[in-house]
């Protein structure tokens, strides 16, 4: 392991280099290659010199350990020393686990109401609204690419680009159902009712990463419409793009410019052909599925949001928080991070195999 980092170090130090010529700003992908890969490197380099400094602060604490007028002073420095060095080696394991490549990309979130009819359709709107303001705590940026709305306010579906750096690392453990029981507004009786929404995560694909043959495309064009049928705008502005060999149909009508709708719809088509690619070469490598906290499956029950107590319940590690109404104002960081933990030991656990 300290071969390794300290190679990371030496190309640290070797981009760092490259950035003080000049020659290297006239070229832009490169610079931004450079600076990516810079700040990929920066936790793990300043993680390995803390490891190295608290290995040369143990030598020098040994060392002293037979001089009688500091042995108290050098055991108690020997033992921070010590200390420090294991919670860096286990800092640095977690570092140079393989990254998610898709992690410090934009993503696109995909919700439909599933069983339940009105009820899933507002709790659906419930969790639209969770997640705007967990990307406003973030201070990224949500743009709605399409909504079909219900007239109580409910969402039927609806899909939205979060654009912002390491959006995807986050939101990718939301993709499944999510189950929500309580008593529905539309429900005269007073009894608690069990619903579910179901969530897609997308990381979004770039134009070169995927191209998207013309000739593929259907595109059509109509007017937007909002809940009831009460008209947004009076041109057909509204885009329909279906692709062909797939079948795949993407609506975008949120924009009152129809190039606009086209630019948001294309990126939703993108990104779901992208995400689809993803899920056949993971189905070719199942083992390593098995060794993330949940498939991301949407067909994956993952989360039951309990009103009459109060509490919510990740299904994929067991944690339960009775903070319901925090939760659901986009309070979500509690719930991410022990995911993100849980990921992390089972990939440690897969690696160590």
């Amino acid at each position: 392991m300290l071969e390794k980092l300290k190679a990371l170090a030496i190309r640290q130090e070797d981009l760092e280099a490259q950035l003080s010529d000049p020659s290297v700003y006239g070229d832009g992908e490169k610079l931004r290659s450079i600076n990516r890969e810079l700040k990929e490197l920066e936790p793990v380099v300043a993680a390995y010199r803390a490891y190295r400094q608290a290995e040369q602060d143990r030598a020098e604490a040994e060392a002293l350990l037979s001089d009688p007028d500091f042995r108290d002073l050098a055991q108690e420095e020997l033992s921070r020393a010590k200390t420090e060095q294991e919670r860096l080696r286990e800092e640095l394991k977690i570092l140079l686990l393989p990254k998610d490549p898709n992690d410090s990309r934009n993503v696109i979130v995909e919700l439909r109401a599933g069983t339940g009819g009105e009820e899933a359709a507002l709790f659906a709107a419930d969790l639209y609204r969770m997640y705007t303001m967990y990307a406003q705590t973030r201070g990224w940026k949500l743009e709605i690419v399409s909504s079909n709305e219900t007239e109580l306010g409910g969402i039927k579906e609806c899909s939205v680009l979060i654009e912002g750096e390491g959006a995807y690392s986050r939101f990718k453990f939301e993709s499944g159902v999510h189950r929500v029981q309580r008593v529905p507004v539309t429900e005269s009786g007073g009894r608690i009712q069990t619903s579910a929404a179901t969530v897609a995560v997308l990381p979004e694909a770039e134009d070169v990463e995927f191209v998207i043959d013309a000739k593929d495309l259907q595109i059509d064009t109509f007017r937007a419409s909002g809940a009831g049928g009460q008209h947004v705008n009076k041109t057909e502005s509204a885009i329909r793009i279906t692709h062909l060999p797939t079948g795949m149909v993407v609506e975008c009508q949120d924009e009152r410019s129809q190039y606009k709708n086209k630019d948001k719809a294309m990126k939703v088509l993108r990104s779901r052909l992208y995400e689809m690619e993803r899920e056949k070469q993971a189905a070719a490598t199942a083992e390593q599925r098995r060794s993330q906290v949940g498939s991301g499956d949407r067909s994956e029950r993952i989360r039951t949001y309990n009103f009459p107590q109060g509490r919510v319940t990740d299904h994929r590690i067991g944690l339960t928080l009775y903070k319901i109404d925090a939760i659901l104002n986009g309070d979500l960081d509690e719930l991410i991070d022990a995911l993100v933990t849980a990921d992390q030991a089972e990939k440690l656990k897969g690696s160590a195999q």
